[in-house]
């Protein structure tokens, strides 16, 4: 990972982007002047959405594993309990994108462009 960090950088900004989660989550925060999603959706509906979002960002978890942390290897290299080890890093990713929804700020449309 060290000689591609540049590049984990980019992807784990994408994915964010990718997954709407927080600094871009400009569709919701568009919606929130109605209270978001909760208007449009409701009972089994927004628990559909809720769910089409967090397996996204599962998925996003898995290839970052995959393509940058050495996928089910452990931290000293072998491969017992591949799916243990496989697990344990995904779930570090799943927490780093939860903790980002409550440490980044939001950015606005015109940041964006520019980011763009």
């Amino acid at each position: 990972m060290i000689p591609y960090y540049p590049l984990w950088v980019i992807f784990f900004i994408t994915a964010l982007a990718e997954t709407n989660r927080h600094p871009f989550d400009l569709p919701e925060a568009e919606a929130e002047l109605v209270s978001g999603y909760n208007v449009e959706y409701s009972g089994m509906q927004f628990a559909l959405f809720s769910l089409g979002e967090y397996s996204s960002m599962l998925m996003m978890a898995a290839l970052n594993t995959i393509l940058f942390f050495g996928g089910s290897l452990s931290f000293l290299g072998n491969s017992s309990f591949g799916s243990f080890f496989f697990a344990v890093k995904m779930c570090f990713f799943v927490v780093l994108y939860i903790f980002s929804r409550g440490a980044l700020p939001r950015v606005r449309f015109d940041q964006l462009m520019v980011i763009g």
